[in-house]
């Protein structure tokens, strides 16, 4: 199977190409500790911050030791009750002559960060043009231009800042080194996007943080960096991984999330779907509710090759969180 021909025009330059008929199966994934994502970490378990929400991509055929990497029902309206307390705060501090209008257009400042075991591609590595194309990626993904619904926002690639550091590498989710590696680097306020790039444990593709009324350093998104265009990542080396995490980090859940009951990922055409998707099943149809399972959506796990969209919900509800949480 070949690109869609709606993807052709930003997987063209420096992209390796993909073996789509391979098949492999499907995996369990997980990073989000069981217990409330609101809740403290468990004594020695997992550092990460609470309400951080770490939400992982892994490459079909991976295996994780658990699949908690779903919000349960009860985390998901905790998060929407925060998120409509937020915005009836920014709402009251509106009312006042100062108060600032929400935000129709975002440019979001990209600081990148390049963890690196050596100076070696193999090391870690990368070259800047794989980073600009990533870049250039997001810019079409989430202008529309790949099919989708256009988002309000676009990307500036502000620094990239190589580090070398193999205490570092891999970079292991939920661990003591990653809270370190972020404390160290981390940049900007909270409308900056930091990208942490590297060699990823347990064959994540990478995990992102959802946003939250107050800055945390450990605010951002982890990606793989073959998954950058270009990269060696088979089948996921055409940059959308860092246009999923990137949603997650704009309060969006995947397609998935909730199944085909409730309210799903919180967005109304998102046609609710069961489980992942994997490879790029087309006419995949796993709820009775109207509509084929949203297979192309960026917040699926189908193949790079697969993804090509947003929907106008999911834009509207990245924008409705940015000026809840991240505008000024």
């Amino acid at each position: 199977m070949g690109l869609r021909p709606n993807l052709l025009t930003r997987r063209t330059a420096g992209v390796a190409s993909t073996t789509l008929a391979l098949l492999l199966s499907t995996a369990a994934v997980g990073v989000v500790p069981a217990a409330s994502a609101f809740s403290a970490a468990p004594a020695g378990g997992c550092v990460e911050p609470a309400d951080s929400h770490a939400h992982a991509r892994v490459k079909a055929g991976a295996h994780v030791k658990h699949d908690p990497n779903e919000l349960t029902a009860a985390q998901v309206r905790e998060r929407e009750a925060d998120l409509t307390a937020a915005l009836a705060e920014r709402a009251r501090f509106r009312v006042g002559a100062q108060a600032s209008a929400p935000l129709a257009a975002v440019t979001i400042p990209v600081v990148v960060h390049v963890i690196q075991r050596d100076s070696t591609r193999a090391g870690g590595n990368i070259p800047d043009s794989m980073i600009t194309q990533q870049i250039s990626v997001l810019n079409q993904a989430y202008s529309g231009g790949t099919g989708g619904a256009p988002t309000a926002f676009s990307f500036q690639l502000q620094k990239i800042n190589r580090v070398t550091n193999p205490s570092w590498h891999p970079i292991v989710s939920g661990s003591s080194a990653e809270r370190s590696m972020k404390t160290t680097l981390r940049e900007g306020g909270k409308n900056t996007l930091n990208m942490y790039l590297g060699e990823l444990s347990d064959n994540l593709l990478g995990w992102a943080t959802f946003p939250k009324k107050t800055l945390d350093k450990m605010d951002g998104v982890v990606v793989l960096n073959e998954s950058l265009p270009g990269g060696t990542a088979t089948n996921y080396n055409q940059g959308d991984t860092g246009t999923h995490e990137i949603g997650h980090w704009l309060n969006l859940y995947h397609t998935f999330q909730g199944g085909c009951s409730g309210q799903g990922d919180q967005v109304s055409d998102t046609p609710a779907e069961a489980s992942p998707a994997y490879q790029c099943p087309t006419g995949r149809d796993t709820c009775t509710a109207p509509g084929l399972d949203p297979i192309h959506n960026f917040m699926d796990y189908t193949y790079d090759s697969c993804m090509s969209e947003f929907t106008p919900g999911q834009a509207s509800r990245m924008l409705t969180a940015w000026n809840a949480y991240r505008a000024a």
